[in-house]
């Protein structure tokens, strides 16, 4: 999979979460979301408690609450749409600080907020303690469709290549005194967008070509396998299992 490639949410530490192998993690984490999505809405203990598990997990390993706090901005737009929820949506309607809202729009709106912030910070937890190489490795070792892994292998490698071909075409227009002030420079950034795309397809060809030519046939070789142990399954599993009594105990009370 080649060399490492840092992220703006990887935070570097050597505790027991980042120590875990990458396949663990990324399959607590999904079993984790399900158990969540699987609670019931009216459960609000039951996401309380979701709540100190994923705190339990950020304390062990050492992510400043900060750190995760920041990171929970990227579901704004989600959070706006659960604040519509109770204006929008038909049926029952009773009073909150004055105002009339929908009953089920209320339940709607805890159910996206709730569920949603804990999946976008069990994710946050997963990238902030497991580097995007891992992760691609982890994927691979849960069997994702290679051709799925290599994708994203490309778009994370590339991603960076790009932006920095875009920001020297924003330098250039720069220097020749452009500036974007209103609807008549949208047709120069358009141009701008278009010779980006030309510039990365033939930049894939040429990348598609050297890569022929070294013997690719369809698959990438691995370099490192990632195993762990019955130990580490164990560790790993704990958040999901003990997530899922929660949600057991929400369905049963």
């Amino acid at each position: 999979m080649g060399a490492g490639h840092a992220h703006k949410l990887y935070r570097h530490g050597h505790s027991p979460v980042h120590d875990l192998p990458p396949h663990c993690k990324l399959a607590a984490v999904a079993c984790f979301v399900l158990v969540v999505v699987s609670t019931p809405r009216e459960a609000v203990w039951a996401f309380a408690l979701y709540a100190v598990l994923l705190a339990a997990v950020a304390a062990v390993a050492r992510i400043p609450a900060g750190f995760l706090l920041r990171r929970l901005v990227i579901e704004v737009p989600f959070v706006a749409f659960a604040l519509l929820m109770p204006f929008v949506v038909p049926g029952e309607q009773t009073e909150l600080l004055g105002v009339s809202v929908s009953v089920p729009g209320l339940w709607g709106a805890w159910n996206v907020l709730a569920k949603g912030t804990l999946g976008v910070a069990a994710s946050v937890i997963l990238a902030s303690t497991t580097e995007l190489r891992s992760l691609l490795l982890g994927l691979q070792r849960l069997r994702l469709p290679p051709m799925l892994v290599q994708i994203a292998s490309f778009m994370i490698r590339y991603g960076d290549v790009i932006t920095d071909e875009l920001r020297r075409m924003s330098i250039a227009r720069r220097s020749r005194g452009f500036e974007a002030r209103g609807v008549r420079q949208w047709g120069v950034l358009a141009k701008t967008a278009g010779a980006l795309f030309i510039r990365s397809y033939e930049r894939g060809e040429r990348v598609h070509l050297a890569m022929i030519s070294r013997g690719y046939t369809g698959s990438m070789p691995v370099i490192d396998e990632v195993t762990a142990s019955r130990t580490q399954w164990a560790h790993a599993s704990a958040l999901p299992l003990l997530a899922l009594a929660v949600c057991l105990l929400g369905w049963t009370v």
